[in-house]
């Protein structure tokens, strides 16, 4: 029997994200790098002794959550600014308001920045004098790299921390702990919560985001268990299609499609033709025609591809009657055109994969380092220059994340420019097998 007292909580007006927000580093979920033992904020923290700072990561990470644990272990006053919604004169009050709690409290102050890549250079210019003169412990968080986003008078300032999205094992704690503090009496199917951790995709903020608009579902419903079609019920967004056409205006535009797919020029221009006497919009036509360019001849002849794109143009240039003959033309070439749907395959594959995996990290070689903070994090060590390598090509190179399994998304055909692609992919791909093993 499904119990909605068992929702409540003393706090539950706040959103879940904010009731669960740690007390202490040791509450803390994920960055282990950072706050494991001997590890460098964790050495901050015990240390006693306050210093400016720039947390780098992405959303949902405990940026905030980490500035707040800071200013409570320091007995320091917190004073948060968004860098979305302030100028320099809420900066400016905010300074005077760390001088007035100095002086009437004799506490410090931790000025946390939220966003401060948002900040333009005379904002971020205005922390410079009271972050030197201590009187504010400046602690900004950021998305962006503060290599091209923040000062370097400002970045010289603050020490550099690198927060992580976090790990499947990690948002699986965070669940485990989430449903347990304020959701005990519902149950989650094995499937149910591997996909809510799967969206969260790194980001602790949203998967309590999820888990709190499924409460609030599952109290509404009166259910106690969540299983997959309760979340495809809950969440599913509103795919409603955009229909501009009658039936049979689509099912001509198959039959064009159709035609050019299956190499028929006349039945190609005979739909086409039929569209056009029919009143169809001679520019909609011209957007599928380049689209069927990309989708069923791709790189077997790119050539298709710029005379679709030139046939648009001309109808752009000319109206109807005069350009409607540029996309007739178009429509006859891709019809005689070699035929491949690998890019679009290709394309498919890589989004589907995309959609299932996790963020990965870019592998440190191949990260540009253009300012010494990024050359001191080792980015772009050991990167190989290809044009420096034999024939331009550097064999074994890996180009991937770190730990991601085995892909071939593009597999050329043999027909057409695309032949002979795939027959230069076979040959850098045996020169790769040999430099492995050697």
């Amino acid at each position: 029997m499904f119990n909605a007292s068992l929702f409540k909580s003393p706090t539950a007006a706040a959103p879940l994200a904010e009731r669960l927000r740690p007390k202490h580093i040791d509450e803390v979920i994920g960055q282990s790098h950072l706050l494991g033992e001997g590890r460098p904020l964790r050495l901050a923290f015990q240390s006693g002794r306050l210093h400016s700072m720039i947390l780098w990561g992405p959303p949902g990470v405990g940026k905030t959550t980490l500035a707040r644990l800071m200013a409570s272990a320091f007995d320091a006053e917190f004073m948060p600014l968004s860098a979305v919604l302030s100028g320099v004169k809420d900066i400016r009050e905010a300074i005077a308001n760390a001088q007035q709690v100095l002086q009437q409290k004799g506490r410090h102050t931790i000025l946390f920045v939220d966003e401060v890549h948002r900040f333009n250079k005379s904002q971020q210019d205005a922390f410079l004098p009271f972050v030197e003169q201590g009187l504010v412990t400046f602690v900004g968080a950021t998305t962006e790299n503060p290599s091209f986003e923040v000062n370097n008078a400002l970045l010289s300032r603050a020490q550099v921390y690198v927060l992580h999205a976090l790990s499947i094992d990690e948002l699986g704690q965070l669940f485990d702990h989430a449903q347990q503090e304020a959701m005990p009496c519902v149950s989650f199917g094995a499937d149910a919560r591997e996909r809510i951790i799967g969206y969260a995709d790194g980001d602790a903020r949203r998967l309590l985001n999820v888990l709190e608009q499924l409460q609030t579902a599952a109290k509404t419903s009166g259910t106690s268990k969540i299983d997959g079609a309760f979340l495809d019920n809950t969440l599913a967004q509103n795919l409603r299609r955009f229909d501009k056409g009658g039936e049979a205006f689509y099912d001509q535009i198959s039959a064009l499609h159709k035609s050019v797919r299956g190499s028929n020029p006349d039945a190609a221009l005979y739909w086409l033709v039929r569209m056009l006497d029919g009143g169809a919009d001679a520019r909609y036509l011209a957007r599928r025609i380049v689209r069927m360019a990309w989708e069923d001849i791709g790189l077997a002849d790119p050539r298709a591809i710029q005379l679709a794109n030139d046939a648009a143009l001309t109808y752009e240039r000319l109206g109807s009657p005069e350009g409607e003959l540029a996309l007739a033309q178009a429509v006859i070439y891709l019809a005689c055109a070699p035929k491949s749907n690998a890019g679009y395959v290709a394309y498919n594959a890589a989004r589907a994969f995309v959609a299932q995996d996790g963020s990965r990290d870019v592998p440190l070689h191949l990260r540009n380092a253009p300012t010494k903070l990024m050359k001191q994090l080792d980015y772009g060590r050991d990167y190989r220059y290809a044009h420096d390598e034999a024939g331009g090509y550097a064999a074994g190179e890996h180009y991937f994340p770190d730990n991601m399994p085995e892909v071939g998304f593009y597999q050329p055909t043999n027909r057409g420019l695309e032949g002979k692609i795939s027959e230069k992919l076979a040959r850098l791909r045996e020169l790769d097998a040999a430099a492995k093993k050697g």
